[in-house]
This record gives C-alpha cells, structure tokens and sequence, in this order.
C-alpha cells in the first residue's frame, strides 16, 4: 500500500500532469507613458510605450507571463491590434491544452501556425518558462542550466537631445550612477552627432562609447561620419544602415577598425548565419522582444559565441517582465557578456512600472531575481490604470 502511494504521490507530481494543462492564454494590451523626450533617429519623438503582456494560465491554477512591444519601425510592423490577432486566432491554438513543460513542441507548433512573427511568439514563449518555473518553485535560470552570474551589467542609452549640453548632463547622471557604457543615438545630424561623440570622449576617457543609428542612414552618409568619428576610440558601431543592406554593413566593416554591430538585420537564426557568412558584424544586440524570446534568443547566443562575435543583451524599453527575461538567459549564460541596453525602460525612461516588486538595479548593475520564474509579480492596480482597448 505504502509503495502504492508513493508512485501515486510522485505521478501526482509530475509537471506534464494533466492538471497543469494550459486553460488559457490572455493578452493585456497596455500605454505606458515615457519620461522625458524619447527620441531616436526613425519614427519622431515618443510619448508612451506599447506594451504587449501575455497571461497563460494552467488548470492547477498558476499563471505565467510575458511581454512584448509594438515598436512599429525597422523590422518591427506590430500593432497592439496585430499582436492580438496574432496571438489569439494563431499561436493560441497551439498553446491551449498543452503542458508547460511542452515548450519545444509548442515553439514548433507556432512556427507551423504563423511563420516569423518573433514579436508574437516571444511573450508566449516566456511566459511558459515563467510557469515551469514557479510550477517546479526554481527560477528560470535554473531552467536553463543554472547560474553562472548574481548580476548584469547594464550601458547607459543617450538618446537624441538638440544640444550637446543636455546630452552631456544625461551622460553624467548615468556616471554618477556608476554606468561605465554609452550608447549614443545618432543619425539625424551628422555635424551633431560628431560633436557628441567628441565631447562624451573628452568628458568621460575611460568610458565605453558605441553609437546606434537604428539603421536611418545611407552608406555614404554611414561612410562619411565613421571616418570623422573612429579617432575616438568607439567600442562598436550599431546598425548604421538599413536593415536589408548586410553587405553594405560587411564593406563597412572591412572599411573601418571600428567594429560593427548588427540589430534590426538580425531577427532569426537565418539572419544571424547570414551575417557571420558575410562578416557583417563582430557584435550582435539581441532583443528578447525581437528575436523570439529566451527561447530563440539563446539560439542567437550560441551562435554567436561559436562564431566568436560579442554579445550585446538588450531589448527595446520595457517593463521589469522584458528585462527580467533578459537578466534570467543572462543569468545562465557562462561566456561574456557586453555591458546591454536591455534595463532602459525601467532606467528612468518609463513612468510606471507594472510589477509589485520591480527588477533590483543598483548602479550599473541589475540583480538576478531568485524567487520562482522569472521571479516578476504584476501589479494588478497599475495593470488596470494603463490597460488599453484592443
């Protein structure tokens, strides 16, 4: 009888156990206003952010979560509508009835269902990391091997000001923090953003400075402003042209010593193997929003890293549920990491968070969470204020 019990009990146990079935998958559209000007090179100033989350709920009563943007500009074509769309009459499907603990067939079964749409996928995707974790109470980290790091080191973004002053003053402010890593935006007015350049170097010697077109510009242009800029010790320069032009950015790259970094070229492991083929890029920027989530993230990593490029965690502003996503692969991920953009929103870009406890970051540094999951908990209040229709 006792032994009887014991194999009861321990099938009782078993994550795939029919009572953790997926019951339900419910998308939460939300605005979420900036602070400050949000400027970059492409699409104008913005005043909020468009936040996807996902909640996926199983019988036994958890809940996993996750997040998305609509960024709308290079490569990114979602709306909040579309993102709905996608996720409820497409991927949904392939979610509902399954265990949690069915991901890869899951991730599969999306592809099958809706090709591309990384956007789409990779809420879905972290959320069902999030219920593995808080079903077996481990954080997700421990999912995907264990922990290699106790903390992220994060870069600071300067985003496009109209004088060189007020972009030296936002640089401070990060210093003062302890960030040692900029990333400048450029790619609106060349003589400004040489002026930037200079004057960031001149202020802070020892700082890693990279900048970041967000692909806005033509090669001759891209051409033109490297050759005035590289004298100034550049860790990398990001995506300078459009996001189609890979061998545009490989002529770059054999043109320059200042190393290139893809991000809107690169969405899918394909893109990826392209580039390397190529030599477009010895560093690449990851978004967990872009690329697919931890799932297919992770992917990108390794292939990266075989292929000796640096590694660069980010992803678009973002609640503390997106950079948790980002700290917890990171967490886990032995090789080296680049100092990544990836806590921008919960930086001081974003004026409200939507967690109970929002992701620790003192100084340049972000804490890896413990608790279960990605170890984020949503404030349903905040949820409620910022919920948007569909």
């Amino acid at each position: 009888m006792a032994a009887a019990n014991a194999k009861r009990n321990e099938r009782d146990a078993a994550p795939s156990d029919q009572r953790h079935r997926i019951v339900s998958v419910e998308t939460v559209p939300l605005h979420i206003p900036l602070a400050g000007q949000y400027k970059i090179a492409v699409g104008g100033v913005r005043s909020h952010l468009e936040v996807m989350l996902v909640r996926i709920r199983t019988a036994s009563g958890f809940e996993g979560i996750g997040e998305t943007q609509a960024w709308r500009r290079l490569g990114s074509v979602e709306t909040l509508a579309s993102l709905h769309e996608a996720i409820t009459r497409h991927l949904a499907p392939r979610v509902l009835g399954k265990s949690p603990f069915d991901l890869p067939a899951i991730a599969r079964g999306m592809d099958e269902a809706l090709d591309k749409s990384l956007y789409a996928k990779a809420p879905i995707l972290d959320a069902l990391y999030d219920l593995q974790g808080k079903i077996l109470n481990v954080p997700v980290h421990d999912l995907l091997g264990g922990k290699a790091r106790d903390k992220v080191a994060c870069c600071a973004v300067l985003l496009v000001k109209d004088d060189v002053e007020d972009t030296l003053a936002g640089a401070q402010k990060f210093w003062v923090r302890g960030y040692r890593a900029f990333t400048v935006k450029i790619g609106i007015d060349a003589n400004q953003d040489i002026i930037n350049v200079r004057e960031i170097r001149k202020r802070f010697p020892d700082a890693i400075i990279r900048v970041d077109a967000n692909a806005s510009m033509t090669f001759d242009g891209a051409m033109a402003l490297l050759k005035k800029i590289e004298p100034y010790d550049l860790d990398a320069a990001e995506q300078l042209i459009p996001q189609w032009d890979v061998e545009g950015l490989a002529e770059l790259a054999r043109r320059f010593n200042v190393p290139i970094m893809a991000d809107e070229s690169v969405l899918s492991v394909q893109d990826l193997i392209d580039v390397i083929k190529r030599r477009a890029a010895t560093v690449v920027q990851t978004k967990v929003s872009k690329n697919g989530g931890i799932w297919w993230t992770q992917k990108l990593w390794t292939i990266a890293a075989a292929a000796g490029m640096r590694i660069y965690p980010g992803n678009h502003p973002t609640t503390s549920v997106g950079a948790a996503s980002v700290v917890q692969l990171a967490a886990a991920w032995s090789g080296d990491l680049l100092d990544g953009p990836f806590a921008m929103g919960i930086s001081g870009n974003l004026e409200s968070d939507v967690v109970t406890e929002p992701l620790r970051v003192e100084g340049r540094f972000a804490h890896v969470p413990t608790g279960p999951g990605l170890g984020m908990t949503l404030d349903e209040a905040i949820i409620k204020k910022l919920r948007v229709e569909q």
